[in-house]
């Protein structure tokens, strides 16, 4: 407990023992009244100090002033008729009671996401010559060099210049593998270094660092409210001064009835009594409370699992999902060029190689990645990648880059020219269907078609020796990812993508994703939304379909660096692999803290839970004060068993909303 919860315990205990000792006290009425009033001032006195506010501030109406005109009432009865005031101490001790546990409950839940969250660094290290010192990570400029040691968190982005260690990203992804960083590694703030010694040269300042831009958007997250929450603020201001007009009408007209028709005594004390009951039961905290406090627990456990939501408006957008459109490249697929296949061309495959033995995929790929020594083209980086040893062992002069065609370079004594079509021809090279297929390291392990990636061609010494494919590969887990989203009820995948036609089909048919549009333009894809919004609220009544809120919402998934118009235009933007992303950040709705695009059918059902929790307490609660209202205004049920009703309805309505924090199954 806090310093606040503590002191309002305090204060409970001593005026339940007030209340227990002064039950056996029997004085004079005004005595008694006095005596109660203790205790009722003890644990109720800021109650009536809002309620006063609140009519000071013209915005009297709320569950405060309820609370004081139902106690203050009770005293009242008590004083001129009934004489038993333990009755009004009771309520709002009560009330105190409820509201300490709820108080306790929404600490809880905040307390929990911060631990989920506590990612913000305390301080930086740097060395000078009076060795290591601490400083504010506000004080760190970019460009500067800060050690981190095993147990640190890196306080600020950077590129590790030293060291290496395996960092914990769990809690800014979810994800419980450590991950190995060496030098040229670019790390995020929040990440704790768990082995080695890190020298990282910062790029950001910690206000722009991973850390401080996650926090940030946690804490605005609760600005952004949704239509229940909205809902709820509506309906109280309209509630509230239904109930007091209506505890009015129950004071005053029954017995006025009973007078004028019936020539019976008005009975005001029973009347009156059922009134302040009636306003005892009225308080809508259960609704108040639970809503709000349900989306909060939902956004923080979506924070958990390294999903992070802009705000409940968007979590209850996300539970409509029913059409998720997909950028490839990034999302889909790793978004790094990669050796797909080696193919060697045959022996004898023209009349130039009769005789001639063909080239080994070891060879073609040695002699490829040799040519492309030199060149910072990400094809060139993909071959060397893919053969795996230092090209510089190779002997290599009279490089060539040809504009539109591809290199040209001597590679141990060899001509060797890599490039396309038209380089082969310009090699007087015939090109041949490839005959065998090899993979080469580690980094390309799948059989690929070719029409899904860019054909290389390799000619030596104007002989054709083969192909090699470059593709960017299909992530791990995005056929899960595709089949889990089905289940989830989304009905509707699309796939768009810059990418030619052929490699987006190859794609899609491994994913098996069928409505697949390619070879667009950023431009494009924002129409092609923009098209997809309209179809989704056909027959709507709206000017413009797009905007009916009753339609099913549409989210597009991009990397966030290319896609920034499309996140802004879709329903839910949700930007994939975006920890360094500032353009995926500010565009997109939902941030998923890696790039794994199973997160996404699990953000959809993380919605689905919190929208089904808030709507049972709506109904619950709504029906229970309903009904208890009733038995007010009947006599059936006095105000003892009125405050129960009112906090257990309270308690139980904030113990579901907790239940959205729980989402590591789903």
């Amino acid at each position: 407990m806090n310093k606040k919860q503590k002191k309002n315990l305090i204060r409970i205990l001593i005026a339940a023992v007030l209340l227990i000792v002064l039950y056996f006290v029997h004085l004079q009425r005004p005595v008694m009244c006095i005596l109660y009033l203790i205790p009722y001032l003890i644990v109720g006195y800021d109650i009536l100090k809002k309620a006063g506010k609140g009519i000071v501030n013209r915005q009297p109406l709320d569950e405060n002033l309820l609370m004081a005109i139902a106690t203050i009432g009770a005293f009242a009865l008590a004083l001129f008729r009934t004489g038993d005031f333990t009755e009004a101490v009771a309520v709002m001790l009560f009330y105190q009671v409820g509201e300490l546990f709820q108080s306790y409950a929404v600490g809880r839940s905040r307390r929990n996401i911060g631990e989920l969250m506590d990612i913000r660094p305390d301080y930086a290290n740097i060395e000078d010559e009076d060795g290591i010192q601490r400083v504010d990570p506000d004080d760190v400029e970019i460009g500067t060099l800060i050690l981190v040691q095993p147990g640190e968190k890196i306080p600020i982005d950077g590129v590790v210049e030293e060291g290496s260690a395996s960092l914990d990203t769990s809690a800014l992804t979810g994800e419980s593998v450590p991950r190995s960083v060496r030098p040229g590694d670019e790390v995020i703030s929040g990440c704790i270094n768990m082995t080695g010694v890190l020298r990282i040269r910062t790029t950001h300042e910690f206000d722009e660092s991973t850390a401080s831009r996650i926090l940030d958007l946690v804490e605005n997250a609760s600005s952004r409210k949704s239509r229940s929450e909205n809902f709820i603020s509506r309906f109280a201001r309209i509630y509230t001064p239904v109930v007091v007009i209506s505890a009015v009408a129950l004071a005053v007209l029954p017995p006025l009835i009973r007078m004028a028709a019936l020539g019976l005594g008005g009975d005001w004390g029973t009347w009156v009594y059922r009134a302040l009951t009636f306003l005892v039961v009225s308080c809508p905290c259960a609704l108040v409370i639970s809503i709000p406090l349900s989306f909060f627990a939902g956004i923080g456990g979506a924070s958990r699992e390294g999903i992070l939501v802009k705000g409940s408006n968007f979590l209850e957008a996300l539970s409509q999902v029913k059409t998720v459109v997909m950028d490839k490249t990034g999302t889909l697929t790793r978004g790094v060029f990669q050796v797909a296949g080696v193919y060697p061309a045959k022996a004898g495959g023209s009349p130039a190689q009769e005789g001639e033995d063909p080239f080994s995929a070891d060879e073609l790929l040695r002699l490829a990645a040799c040519a492309e020594r030199h060149s910072s083209h990400p094809i060139a980086h993909a071959l060397r990648s893919a053969w795996g040893e230092d090209p510089e062992s190779c002997s290599i002069d009279a490089v060539e880059e040809i504009a539109g065609h591809g290199i040209r370079a001597k590679v141990d004594g060899q001509l060797v020219c890599v490039g396309n079509r038209k380089m082969m021809t310009l090699a007087g090279a015939a090109v041949e269907e490839a005959a065998a297929v090899s993979q080469a390291g580690e980094a390309a392990k799948e059989t690929v078609n070719e029409a899904a990636g860019t054909v290389i061609h390799v000619a030596v010494d104007g002989r054709y020796a083969g192909r090699i494919v470059i593709s960017d590969l299909i992530k791990e887990t995005a056929p899960a990812a595709i089949e889990k989203m089905r289940r989830a009820g989304v009905s509707r995948i699309v796939m768009l993508t810059g990418d030619g036609s052929a490699a987006a089909n190859a794609v899609g048919a491994q994913l098996g994703i069928t409505e697949i549009f390619s070879e667009l333009l950023p431009g494009d894809k924002v129409s092609k939304v923009e098209e997809l919004l309209r179809e989704s609220g056909a027959g709507s009544r709206y000017a413009d379909p797009a905007e009916d809120p009753r339609r099913p919402r549409l989210a597009f998934v991009g990397d966030g660096i290319n896609d920034a118009p499309v996140l802004s235009r879709a329903d839910i933007g949700i930007a994939m692999g975006a920890l360094g992303s500032d353009a995926a950040i500010e565009a997109a709705d939902v941030v998923l803290m890696d790039d794994d695009p199973v997160k996404i059918p699990k953000a959809i059902r993380i919605s689905r839970k919190c929208m089904r929790i808030v709507k049972e307490n709506i109904w619950f609660a709504i029906g229970i004060k309903v009904l208890c209202l009733l038995l007010c205004a009947l006599g059936i049920v006095g105000m003892w068993a009125a405050i129960f009703a009112d906090v257990g309805v309270m308690v139980l309505a904030v113990l579901n909303a907790m239940r959205t924090l729980f989402v590591k199954k789903l």
